[in-house]
């Protein structure tokens, strides 16, 4: 280290798994960096769904104890290791895919970040929108481009189009020259409009299955429910010849039905997707597209709330409770009461 790290930092972290009460918020030694580290000074977190799944050990992953919880920070680099070529001390920069596969999480001070996993922060992007921003359109733009060979001229559905993946996704795909349907709540389709879907249909309508086929009677070259509402057999049947269904929601529903006919007879496929499994490659691809849908879309992420550090297990309740519609963005420093 050097004179302007200190050797502790607080963090919120776990001892075991277990419930959002299980997380701690306090002093743990800074973590040391390899060769091909660099140590980030944390300014901001954002709370993720799949944080909730490590913690409760419902996503089983190696986890190093005590393990600091969380996956995407913004922040500045502190310290290099020497072989972590491009970064220097004071640059603003951004990761998302720390907090699993046995890597310590980012709700802390400082984290340390592999060179591969860690991305500058451009210029003119806003830190706290960057942070928002950097989970739902990466979910977004892998599972439209990498998972789903989005190309342009095509047909999307997107299910869930007002939420923070399908929002990201709507407006992706929108730009991408793709023909966009997306369900939401009747109260938002206008929102889901301005981001780019052609149509925007309410989830809740009795008649739903119809008003989907009408919308697209060849159907659906992509499709990609967000909202973990739909039922497998009833997307297989609206996909179109060569349709791809990116599977990405989902957790803890076990066996469903799934109708083999429909599938093979079109020649299409399902594809399971967690950017947890994503390679450093596809992630630096999917950052780029991150920046790309906060500079070149009318996308952004809805901050539902800005927290200190110190509230982060009430963090994980609220996403738990489903009270939480946009993001919850977390800062440490002199709102912990340092």
């Amino acid at each position: 280290m050097n004179g302007t790290v200190p050797e502790t930092m607080q963090a919120a972290y776990v001892e075991a798994v277990g419930p959002a009460d299980a997380i701690r918020y306090g002093e743990l030694p800074v973590p040391p960096i390899g060769p091909t580290d660099v140590l980030v000074r944390v300014r901001a977190v954002a709370a993720d769904p799949v944080d909730t799944f490590v913690r409760s050990g419902a996503y089983a992953t190696p986890l190093p104890l005590p393990f600091v919880v969380g996956r995407d920070l913004v922040g500045e680099v502190a310290v290099t290791g020497p072989g972590a070529a491009g970064f220097t001390p004071g640059q603003p920069v951004w990761c998302n895919s720390l907090g699993h596969a046995g890597r310590q999480g980012s709700f802390a001070e400082y984290a340390t970040v592999a060179a591969d996993r860690l991305y500058r922060l451009p210029s003119g992007v806003a830190g706290d929108d960057l942070v928002a921003a950097a989970h739902p359109a990466a979910s977004a733009w892998l599972a439209l481009f990498r998972h789903g060979r989005l190309r342009a001229g095509e047909t999307v559905y997107v299910g869930g189009g007002a939420g923070n993946v399908g929002g990201a996704a709507v407006a992706l795909a929108a730009r991408a020259g793709a023909r966009v349907v997306a369900t939401a709540r009747a109260e938002d389709a206008a929102e889901v409009r301005r981001l780019g879907a052609a149509e925007v249909l309410d989830y809740r309508a009795p008649d739903l299955g119809r008003q989907l086929r009408r919308a697209a009677p060849d159907g659906y070259d992509v499709h990609l429910d967000t909202s973990g509402h739909g039922v497998l057999a009833d997307a297989v049947d609206l996909l179109a010849h060569g349709g791809r269904l990116v599977a990405m929601v989902g957790l803890g529903q076990g066996a469903v039905e799934l109708p083999l006919d429909r599938l093979y007879t079109r020649d299409a496929s399902i594809v399971g997707f967690a950017i947890s499994n994503a390679s450093t490659a596809d992630l630096a691809d999917a950052a780029r597209g991150v920046v790309g849908a906060l500079r070149d879309t009318p996308w952004r992420p809805r901050v539902a709330d800005r927290l200190p550090l110190s509230r982060a297990a009430e963090a994980h309740r609220r996403l738990e409770a489903g009270e939480v519609r946009g993001r919850l963005v977390l800062t440490p420093g002199a709102a912990d009461g340092r």
